[in-house]
């Protein structure tokens, strides 16, 4: 999902309990609760998730400036690199047919379609929802189906932004349905990609969920998310093949504390949200589902990452991960089938910085920043009421000669750093302390793929739109650096 935070579910622990479908799946699954995104941002957590490589490895970072946040807006000259293997490439060669619904968000030009890496179908948009633009200054997202594109947000899919009223979940919903029904007529091995991004803000919900949340529109986005899951499952028992297929739910960063309560959602006991690398940025809602398989009711404190679903679809279809580059996702199916805990760590990135690692239930930040002074004093606070001396910092502040070391145990908020003096600080460190060496040593950064910005290559005339009548002029090229402030 997107933008969806960890405290967003019933089944951890949600308050209001309106997401009966996806608690029900966490009953007939496995809970992992210690599961992240591989960067608290959305392109560079898909491209991860596609990948399964970090993306200061895949490319999706910028070197622009220090620890810097980057994503792929219409102006973004780079994507997904020719030389990338992503994950639907790789299924091909066990027959898969590998279709992507909804965001793709890894570049918007031409050389970087989904359907030039790996998927057969698409439908659905480059960039996030954003608009409505007046096709002048900027142009509106486009819409697509496979190569072409069929419309464009505000225009030909409509988004209320007074009331928040948008069917694109529903429309996305019988995409999903359609495919999978389409799949199993012909008995073909599938790989669906169901990348909705309604919790997005702008956030929308269709008309038939508007005000039926607690929570406002937010919960009603959240409460139509949980339906169409619900229905999906109910499609796969329907058509027997419930269980042949693994489905995975999460999310691609924490929730956006910075339009929250309104636009936002909760990542329930973590510090910060969408943006930094502390737990709320980064520790995802996750959900294991395949009946006949994993056992009914697991809760697993394996420590997970998106960039795991690569390795885990892989071994799925029965296949190897390349061996002619670094993987960092590992293969779940012994924690989610057998229990198993497999030892490994997490890495927090922010753009060109490891900010932070996890191993065990030892978190280290070798960096804190939250964001600057100079937007902060905008209003733009990615930690609102959860300020936390010496931790939630608005200048970059470095911690590698003396790391600042959290028990996630007993201090999943991120409250309470360690003493430098204590035994158990040093014993930690020690183990951590040799993790990080090996990282760093054997790390080789991708070529940058999030430097270079341009008017020009924005969401002008994409395939397709000669035929509809909506090609628009675009300025003259004038690229430059991209200015990233978080």
């Amino acid at each position: 999902m997107d933008d969806m935070g960890w405290g967003d579910l019933g089944a951890f622990g949600e308050p209001s309990k309106e997401t009966p479908n996806l608690d029900q799946m966490a009953a007939e699954g496995m809970l992992l609760l210690d599961f992240y995104t591989a960067n608290p941002l959305c392109s560079p957590s898909r491209a991860a998730l596609l990948t399964g490589r970090l993306p200061v490895r895949n490319g999706f970072y910028t070197t622009n400036a220090h620890a810097r946040n980057a994503y792929t807006p219409q102006d973004i000259v780079g994507g997904i690199q020719e030389s990338e293997l992503l994950l639907p490439e790789l299924l091909k060669k066990a027959g898969y047919i590998s279709k992507i619904i909804g965001k793709w968000h890894l570049g918007h030009r031409p050389q970087f379609h989904p359907l030039k890496h790996g998927f057969d179908e698409w439908f659905g948009s480059p960039n996030c929802h954003f608009g409505p633009f007046d096709n002048r200054a900027l142009p509106n997202i486009p819409v697509y189906r496979d190569w072409e594109m069929i419309g464009r947000y505000y225009e030909d899919f409509k988004i209320d932004l007074k009331t928040g009223e948008a069917n694109l979940t529903q429309i996305y919903l019988q995409e999903a349905l359609d495919f999978i029904s389409k799949q199993q007529a012909s008995q073909q091995p599938f790989f669906l990609y169901w990348a909705i991004d309604a919790t997005h803000a702008p956030v929308y919900a269709s008309k038939q969920f508007l005000g039926t949340s607690q929570r406002g529109l937010y919960g009603d986005a959240v409460r139509e998310i949980d339906d169409s899951v619900g229905k999906i499952l109910s499609h796969l028992r329907k058509l027997g093949i419930s269980e042949n297929t693994f489905v995975f739910f999460t999310s691609d960063n924490g929730a956006a504390l910075i339009s929250a309560p309104k636009q936002g959602g909760s990542n329930g006991p973590f510090l910060c949200g969408k943006q930094t690398t502390f737990e709320g940025g980064m520790r995802e809602p996750a959900i294991a589902w395949w009946p006949g398989h994993i056992p009914a009711g697991g809760v697993s404190h394996q420590l997970g990452n998106v960039m795991d679903l690569f390795t885990t679809s892989l071994s799925l279809a029965g296949l190897q991960a390349p061996s002619d580059r670094q993987i960092d996702g590992i293969d779940l199916l012994p924690a989610v089938l057998r229990g198993e805990l497999i030892d490994r760590p997490v890495f927090y990135y922010r753009g060109d910085e490891m900010m932070a690692v996890r191993v065990g239930l030892y978190k280290a930040h070798y960096w804190t920043w939250s964001n600057s002074w100079e937007e902060y004093g905008k209003g733009i606070d990615f930690c609102p009421g959860q300020n936390v001396s010496g931790v939630t910092t608005h200048t970059q502040e470095e911690h590698t000669t003396l790391p600042l070391l959290f028990h996630l145990g007993r201090d999943p908020g991120e409250k309470y750093p360690l003493s430098f003096a204590s035994d158990e600080y040093q014993t930690a460190m020690e183990r951590i302390s040799i993790v990080v060496q090996q990282h760093k040593a054997t790390l080789v950064p991708g070529e940058p793929q999030l430097n270079v910005c341009d008017r020009a290559v924005m969401n002008w005339s994409p395939p397709g739109c000669e035929k509809l009548g909506k090609c628009l002029k675009p300025p003259e090229s004038e690229p430059k650096k991209c200015f990233w402030p978080h």
